[in-house]
């Protein structure tokens, strides 16, 4: 008999890529998300990162990587593999 009460963690490596925002009203710029990709291991959402942040379009790139725990849906804060270019403030994700 297995035990259903058992939790196993899920993780997730992502590579996500920003693009400059032109000012708005307020004349500030900002960033906003480009693409977003998915990998199951570290060294490929690292790999994608550094690529994608050496197109001329990007401002930047992060890889990073977040658990997930499948039986709620929680899912926790990101932990960043690298950063790359023009990224948004920890505090702002």
């Amino acid at each position: 008999m297995t035990d259903s009460g058992e939790s196993t963690t899920k993780v997730h490596y992502i590579c996500q890529t920003y693009l400059e925002q032109k000012p708005g009203r307020d004349g500030q710029a900002g960033l906003k998300i480009g693409k977003q990709f998915q990998y199951s291991t570290a060294a490929e959402a690292q790999n994608r990162a550094e690529r994608e942040a050496q197109n001329e379009d990007c401002s930047g790139a992060d890889a990073y990587m977040i658990s997930e725990d499948p039986n709620s849906g929680e899912v926790g804060p990101p932990s960043f593999l690298i950063r790359l270019g023009n990224v948004p403030e920890t505090d702002d994700l």
